[in-house]
């Protein structure tokens, strides 16, 4: 990875990749270990350093090192031989097959494929931009814990923080954060000072999408550990030091973190292309966009047509491959193949204190070694795309 790939021959088309989630990850390491000539890869993306979603909580809970949940977009661009712009994509001009960033020129695309995952949907509530700590984008998330952290710390007072959203992300994100908080305050001497931690569910229970043994698990978890759950509960409106429920239930807070289903970045809506009805682009079972050929989506960005599936990092990683296969035709104007995700899949939950709930289907189990066995998975992933292959 420390030595530029290069194809000889002339660029016949250029290939422009908007986003440097799972899927685009896998796209570079296999372009770079399969040059294509007279292919010139460009990709666009507002992180050097993209961040491993399964490895966010452990991040949070100081298991892991930056550098550790996290790849490098720089060596592993170089390596697939693609140049590497920092910049935030703000449109298309699907006409003139051009990409717009805030601060590059326009960048000319033959084929162009957007992994860009999703943004916070806060529209519905009422003064909650700039007042919540919103999970995704992570990148910016990781930032503003820290600065969460250290108020923590610093108050003079126990503090009550709400988490938003109690799906896996939200259950996760609140045994996390309670576990990583209650360290640091017993770091600084202050373990009397640790603060309540609220979990707000829109649904009747925690984890709609999961089977009941695994809600039954966490229901339990969530007790032992003194969060309190508020069930039925959909925030409707945040307020300096409280968030309001659509019942008109207040409950005081000090700070809001929000794991609630995020939305799609707001030009893709804007640039002309197929959305579905929450603004994800449109795509067929090749990924390829329903009214644009030529256009590609994965991951969080996308919603395949016939096949909906949950925002989960396991379907972005399961299409970088066919992305990559499909891209190529694509740029030799081949036809392409139909992928087919399957709907189950295994989940793997942390607890904070390196233990974890695995489900799949009616099965569920838990425990520590649950937890090493998702480490081994997580740790495998981004060592893939760290070390290149001999």
């Amino acid at each position: 990875m420390r030595r530029m790939r290069s194809v000889p021959g002339p660029v016949i088309r250029d290939l422009v990749l908007v986003g440097g989630g799972h899927s685009h990850v896998i796209v570079l390491k296999r372009f770079g270990m399969n040059p294509m000539p007279g292919a010139r890869l460009t990709v666009i993306c507002r992180d050097v350093h993209t961040p491993y979603s399964g490895m966010l909580p452990g991040l949070i809970a100081g298991h892991y090192g930056f550098d550790e949940a996290h790849i490098d977009l720089g060596p592993l661009s170089r390596f697939a031989g693609a140049r590497f712009y920092h910049d935030e994509v703000t449109g298309l001009d699907l006409a003139a097959k051009k990409v717009f960033a805030r601060n590059g020129p326009p960048v000319v695309y033959d084929v162009l494929s957007i992994n860009v995952g999703s943004t916070p949907s806060l529209s519905d509530v009422r003064a909650a931009a700039g007042a919540v700590i919103p999970v995704k984008p992570i990148g910016n998330f990781i930032q503003r814990w820290e600065a969460l952290r250290e108020r923590v710390l610093t108050a003079p007072r126990a503090l009550s923080i709400g988490v938003v959203g109690a799906g896996a992300g939200g259950v996760e994100l609140a045994l996390t954060a309670q576990f990583a908080l209650r360290r640091s305050l017993e770091g600084a001497g202050r373990a009397r000072d640790f603060p309540a931690i609220h979990l707000f569910s829109a649904s009747p229970d925690i984890l709609p999408s999961h089977c009941p043994g695994a809600r039954r698990r966490f229901r339990r978890l969530l007790k032992e550990r003194g969060v309190a759950v508020h069930l039925g509960h959909r925030v409707v409106e945040v307020r300096p030091g409280k968030v309001i429920c659509e019942d008109a239930c207040e409950v005081p807070l000090d700070e809001v973190l929000w794991a609630t289903e995020a939305g799609p970045a707001p030009w893709l809506r804007e640039s002309g292309l197929d959305v579905d009805a929450r603004g994800f682009v449109s795509v067929r079972d090749t990924l390829e966009s329903a009214s644009h050929p030529g256009v590609f989506a994965a991951g969080d960005a996308a919603s395949v047509i016939g096949q909906p599936r949950e925002k989960a990092g396991v379907f972005a990683v399961r299409q970088g491959k066919p992305l990559e296969q499909n891209l190529r035709r694509a740029l030799l104007s081949r036809p392409l193949r139909s992928i087919h995700l399957q709907k189950g899949f295994l989940s793997i939950i942390s607890t904070g204190d390196k233990y974890a709930v695995a489900s799949r289907g009616s099965w569920s189990v838990e425990g520590r070694w649950v937890w090493r066995w998702k480490d081994w998975i997580d740790r495998r992933f981004v060592k893939k795309y760290r070390i290149a292959p001999e």
